[in-house]
């Protein structure tokens, strides 16, 4: 469904050649659900604009849905759906009227892009919301509009650019619940990027990390999290002065580059939680250290991005604040190839497709 080789995105910004995506190899297969994760500024929405014909890559080649981007981008367009991070849907159109008017852009009948408008919003619970304009709506009732209008036409791949980004916990989670209604019914592949962990370490079958525009590890959540993190054991000694102590003792025993103190607790990333703790006391035990609490947990993807660059992903959204994916907008919302008005309404104005 997507198979990408060396692509590859510089932008010139303040005279300064920046390479927003370095190199991307990706091989998608039909039916998947993948998560593109890595924090802002590491290349995924470029990443997401290339493959969608919405900006040339500089250079490398890659096919969507069967179709060459370069030399086909009208067949990518209508064989994709695009949701992009702001709502695309007009803003004093009634919810209805727009996916009729999707359907058309899309070469749709009326008939066909009624009756399919009608699909779609029972799909995802906007047949009450048909009369309300964007406006009116909450937050998560947008999204869904907007996953809707990129699903007017039923494509085999949809792509979702951050479809949960700003919104609350409840309400993310109703999205995530349609968006998996809408793959157990059509059986499309979904690729969409994210950078709340837990979505894609849950909902995700297959998890795609890039930062700093390359990709730096691909594979499901389970498989990633026993490979690169472990499971973890935290603890703390019950006289603070043995914590130094303590931690060279866990060095010792697992060595000394998967143990860290930190706030005063000793953490230990190990194979398996479940049979190093009784190890790690017993040996505690007998150099004398006494130990207040100890816990286990299992990894997390913020574990595995740890483990991969050094720093956790709070840490790289910090210090990607202002990188080059943030200067790429206008880039994205110019890009040199036409634009039908039939790619996506789903995306924001500027680059709808």
């Amino acid at each position: 469904m997507i198979h990408a080789r060396g692509l590859t995105r510089r932008f010139t910004v303040k005279r300064k050649v920046v390479e927003a995506v370095r190199g991307l190899d990706l091989d998608v297969e039909q039916g998947q659900l993948v998560a593109f994760l890595g924090p802002n500024g590491a290349g995924k929405s470029t990443s997401l604009r290339m493959l969608t014909t919405l900006l040339p890559p500089t250079s490398g080649t890659a096919t969507v849905a069967g179709r060459d981007i370069a030399a086909d981008p009208d067949g990518v367009r209508a064989r994709i759906g695009y949701v992009g991070q702001s709502s695309g849907a007009g803003e004093q159109f009634r919810a209805g009227d727009e996916l009729v008017a999707q359907g058309y852009a899309y070469g749709l009948t009326r008939r066909e892009a009624r009756r399919r408008a009608a699909e779609v919003m029972d799909m995802l619970d906007l047949t009450p919301l048909a009369a309300r304009r964007p406006s009116t709506m909450s937050g998560g009732q947008r999204r869904r509009l907007d996953i809707a209008l990129g699903l007017i036409h039923r494509p085999p791949l949809l792509f979702l650019d951050e479809p949960t980004t700003g919104l609350d916990p409840h309400t993310r989670a109703d999205v995530w619940q349609h968006i998996l209604r809408l793959r157990e019914q059509y059986g499309m592949t979904l690729f969409l990027t994210t950078h709340y962990l837990e979505e894609a370490d849950s909902m995700a079958e297959r998890v795609v990390v890039i930062d700093h525009g390359r990709v730096i590890a691909d594979g499901t959540a389970a498989r990633l999290k026993g490979d690169l993190a472990g499971d973890r054991v935290t603890l703390t000694a019950h006289d603070p002065a043995d914590t130094a102590r303590a931690a060279a003792t866990a060095g010792r025993v697992f060595g000394a580059d998967r143990v860290a103190v930190e706030n005063g607790a000793v953490r230990v990333r190990v194979p398996r939680a479940d049979a190093a703790l009784p190890e790690l006391l017993r040996v505690l035990e007998g150099e004398g250290v006494r130990v207040a609490t100890a816990e286990t947990a299992r990894p997390t993807l913020d574990d595995v991005f740890l483990a991969l660059t050094g720093r956790t992903l709070r840490e790289a959204e910090a210090e990607g604040a202002g990188a080059a994916e943030g200067t790429e907008g206008a880039d994205a919302a110019r890009p040199t190839t036409a634009q039908p008005a039939a790619a996506s309404a789903a995306a924001p104005e500027g680059d709808r497709a």
